[in-house]
């Protein structure tokens, strides 16, 4: 496979994260992670959160943030991503707006999310390894520096 190939095929599993998380369709979110051999290592930091580690554990928290997750919408900037042969690290910043149906004014909320991502190629596709996501507490401080 040719670097194009293998860039192109890295970011369509990357986006599928994201469509997956943002329709809260388990079985997409299922898809993207490792399993197999990788499943006990797989790893997975959810922003506040402590590390997951285990493909069960991690689809664990995935029903659990989808159930109660009403909207959740991701406009990604600043992605970059870097091949290793069978391996890819892409990190990104993700600008997550969330609402709440549960209230009168369907309260919606934003912030930010610096995520690192770290994919494995097995049989010639992409999957997830680790996750990890942590808040930018203050966005204004963090563009000053």
């Amino acid at each position: 496979m040719s670097r194009a190939v293998n860039r192109a095929d890295l970011e369509e599993v990357h986006a599928e994260f994201y469509a997956a998380f943002e329709a809260g369709d388990f079985d997409r979110m299922a898809d993207v992670w490792a399993d197999g051999p990788y499943a006990a290592g797989v790893s997975c930091v959810h922003p506040g959160w402590t590390m997951l580690r285990g493909r069960e554990e991690i689809l664990r928290s995935w029903a659990l943030i989808m159930a109660n997750t009403a909207y959740i919408q991701f406009v990604l900037t600043d992605v970059e991503t870097d091949i290793y042969g069978d391996h890819a690290v892409v990190t990104c910043k993700e600008n997550v707006l969330t609402a709440d149906e549960d209230s009168e004014a369907g309260f919606l909320a934003g912030g930010s999310i610096v995520a690192t991502k770290l994919f494995v190629r097995v049989d010639g596709q992409w999957r997830l390894l680790l996750h990890h996501g942590s808040p930018v507490l203050n966005p204004a401080d963090a563009e000053e520096e």
